[in-house]
């Protein structure tokens, strides 16, 4: 669990697509994203995954992003036997759980090579609101924070003799509220630390508080995203006209 926990944490890189302004980051994952969803064959997603392949190895998270796709298996599994058992079709159940985990993997690309910082920024751009985006970028920071602290409170309590991995599902249900009651006091305490963290600190005394940071995008940036558009209608039409036709 904590090799698999790593897959969702972030960490300073420095290859070139860490470089890249995180709003061209955010438009690369989301063309992915929708670029998963326009796939209709198992051939189109597989292409698309050895493309999001591609991007992590130049990322330098390829393991990162191995871990995150191995932990998202697990629900594809489930999501490949509810379809199956719903529709009665194997093709359309392989083509639902495998566009689950290049969802999944084109979203860990964004976070991973993006920091809970850079993420704030790139909400800001667009003009959302403070509390909104305050209540994200917290949230976006501490699910990683939570799973770890649920790790060790596992580690812990199993040291101390609990069996989670025994007994019945009733039995297994029961075994975790010594894992969620210090878990969610852990919770209480943080949130509370972190109240009084803004409050000595302003937040909310400005109506339009400036920001230390405000990014400029090079010509670097501007061609990875003109490039990115580019190959996003190309593969469309590909997806649509061409691959389709060659098949028939």
């Amino acid at each position: 669990m904590m090799w698999l926990s790593g897959g969702f944490v972030f960490r300073r890189g420095t290859s070139v697509y860490h470089r890249l302004d995180p709003r061209v980051k955010l438009l690369i994952s989301a063309l992915l994203f929708t670029t998963t969803l326009l796939a209709k064959y198992l051939y189109e997603l597989g292409l698309v995954i050895l493309f999001m392949v591609a991007l992590s190895v130049v990322a330098s998270i390829l393991r990162r992003i191995a871990r995150t796709m191995a932990l998202t298996a697990t629900f594809s599994a489930f999501i490949f036997l509810i379809n199956l058992f719903v529709s009665r079709n194997f093709a359309t159940s392989e083509l639902y759980a495998l566009r689950f985990v290049a969802i999944v993997a084109s979203t860990s690309l964004f976070f991973l090579t993006t920091s809970p910082d850079e993420l704030e920024q790139v909400m800001k751009t667009f003009r959302l609101p403070r509390d909104v985006v305050f209540a994200f970028v917290t949230a976006v920071r501490f699910i990683p924070v939570m799973m770890l602290d649920t790790l060790q409170i596992m580690d812990a309590q199993k040291s101390r003799g609990l069996e989670l991995e025994k007994g019945n599902i009733l039995r297994r249900a029961r075994n975790m509220v010594p894992i969620l009651i210090p878990l969610v006091v852990n919770s209480v305490i943080r949130s509370g630390e972190l109240a009084e963290a803004m409050e000595s600190r302003g937040y909310g005394a400005v109506a339009r508080p400036t920001s230390l940071v405000e990014y400029r995008t090079s010509w670097r940036d501007r061609f990875v995203a003109l490039a990115a558009v580019v190959l996003f209608i190309l593969t469309a039409y590909s997806f649509y006209f061409v691959l389709p036709a060659e098949l028939a």
